[in-house]
């Protein structure tokens, strides 16, 4: 009997051998390697996007004169600096942070505008992307599309210290929901690019027959049996394993009535009654602490804000968006047009160094190789 291995027929060096035959290429990296920069191209879609307008044939005619692929680089990059300093990026900007907040003009007299205005005049100022979240003051600015310009506000909403945008009264109003659980997956897909469930456990366990994917306790969320009024505390179909982070964030945002104010008791109903307001212990047992993820305890919305700046998630969620809208992508978590971490690495690592600034960022996305080859 012929060996299993016979050096003649199926040994090394004949590449019959599965450990000497090569590795298959890869058709999409092929397909990738072999793009090419197009200055004009990427000219084109830059401008729409960061001042709203076709480049001038002034723009256009810099970059494709330019003696070399180096000058058409240095020019294509030296228009897009100025387009970042143009007025109307301000205007771009409130437009992808009406997008991405969903949300603009006014509703029921209350303002939805101060969200994106304050996101916006954070971007043209290149400052952190972080004050989303944990910034006390300004958080509710004015924009003059007649001159694209903002004018300096703070929120004024009974709010004792604010959290950015999580306090903003606008947000709060546009997202009331029973429980308040509307605002808490507005802040998950917002600025974690997820729906829930969310920080999935990699050991499940069984309840009822089911698949608890969580990581808090089967019984650190209320349920009929430890003095809940609504049974959160199901397995599965958006039950537990959404509700074990859900129910331990809502309760912060409880507070807020239907147009955005503060309160000093929760104000948000449940779907018990018409007029049945939410209790403490419908969303937790007695003595559970409030928490952004399990084991970061976050007793009110600043330190909910600070957790969340801290979480490396927020900062790749943030590139990843700024990616996507580059390239004309559609919204990350309804479309789950999904950026994996590997491809935006770089770009994450410049996002951190810098402070979280967001102009830097955008920059640097319009300037990738990602975006100018094609």
């Amino acid at each position: 009997m012929a060996p299993a291995c016979d050096p003649g027929v199926d040994g090394p060096g004949d590449n019959n051998d599965p450990d000497d035959r090569p590795t298959p290429a890869d058709e999409w990296n092929k397909k990738l390697d072999a793009r090419k920069p197009d200055y004009n191209a990427a000219l084109r879609i830059a401008s729409l996007r960061l001042i709203g307008e076709l480049p001038t044939m002034t723009q256009i005619n810099l970059v494709a004169n330019a003696a070399d692929d180096a000058g058409k680089k240095a020019a294509y990059e030296g228009l897009v600096d100025s387009f970042l300093a143009d007025p109307r990026f301000s205007r771009q900007m409130m437009v992808y942070f009406r997008d991405l907040f969903r949300m603009g003009g006014t509703v029921n007299t209350v303002d939805l505008e101060t969200a994106p205005a304050f996101a916006a005049s954070l971007a043209v100022a290149n400052d952190s992307y972080m004050k989303l979240l944990t910034a006390t003051t300004g958080t509710c600015p004015t924009f003059n599309a007649a001159t694209n310009t903002f004018t300096a506000a703070n929120c004024a909403n009974n709010v004792t210290t604010h959290a950015g945008v999580l306090t903003n009264p606008g947000m709060n109003a546009h997202f009331t929901s029973n429980f308040a659980f509307r605002r808490v997956d507005w802040v998950q897909r917002t600025f974690n690019c997820q729906k829930f469930p969310a920080d999935l456990s990699e050991t499940p366990e069984t309840y009822g027959g089911k698949l608890y994917t969580g990581k808090f306790p089967w019984l650190s969320v209320a349920g009929k049996t430890n003095g809940g009024r609504v049974d959160f505390r199901r397995p599965v179909g958006g039950g537990m394993s959404c509700h074990n982070v859900m129910n331990h964030i809502a309760p912060l945002f409880a507070n807020f009535n239907e147009t955005g104010q503060m309160t000093a008791a929760i104000a948000v109903k449940t779907p018990l009654g018409a007029n049945d307001l939410a209790r403490a212990t419908d969303f937790l047992p007695a003595g559970e602490p409030f928490a952004y993820r399990l084991g970061q305890a976050t007793p009110d919305l600043p330190s909910l804000g600070t957790a969340m700046a801290a979480d490396p998630e927020v900062a790749r969620c943030a590139v990843k968006r700024f990616v996507n809208w580059a390239q004309g992508k559609e919204e990350i978590t309804t479309a789950l047009t999904l950026v994996p971490d590997t491809v935006i690495q770089t770009q994450t690592e410049a996002f951190v160094a810098s402070g979280f600034k967001i102009k830097d960022l955008i920059r640097g996305v319009f300037t990738s190789d990602d975006f100018v080859k094609f």
